[in-house]
């Protein structure tokens, strides 16, 4: 005879009192406790890589200036164009680089910022790359 023969075999209790528990309800009780709140986040944060932003040297500094110069004198046309640029990271040290297709929409050199027709505005300090997609508009490299 084994220590549950007596018992085993009886029915289940099934309370008058207490309406049944849901599972959802149920598996709530047995759900993990996080005792420290943000815990989580906090090493995801530190985990989360950042770039640093590239140095542009004098030369691809003067060919940026000239193509947003000839950018102010076709704005009228809105040309199409890519710009490659940085975002600072508003939480640590660094950003990360993107790269953004459309066409211009407006230069505001009292801002310092280039305005896309889709509303992207970038500022012409995280300026890394800027390529005019027109063919007839094609800027002298040789600048």
């Amino acid at each position: 005879m084994s220590r549950y023969d007596d018992i085993i075999h009886l029915p289940h209790h099934v309370s008058t009192k207490h309406p049944p528990m849901s599972m959802h309800n149920r598996a709530a009780q047995f759900a993990p406790f996080a005792a420290l709140t943000g815990y989580d986040d906090a090493v995801a944060e530190t985990a989360r890589t950042t770039e640093e932003k590239p140095e542009l040297d004098e030369q691809k500094q003067k060919e940026l200036d000239a193509k947003l110069r000839y950018l102010t004198e076709q704005i009228s046309e809105q040309p199409q164009i890519r710009i490659k640029y940085f975002i600072p990271d508003t939480r640590k040290n660094g950003g990360s680089l993107k790269e953004v297709k459309g066409k211009i929409s407006k230069i505001s050199l009292s801002g310092r910022h280039l305005i896309l027709c889709s509303g992207n505005r970038i500022s012409f300090a995280d300026l890394l790359d800027l390529v005019i997609d027109d063919p007839e508009t094609v800027i002298q490299d040789q600048m």
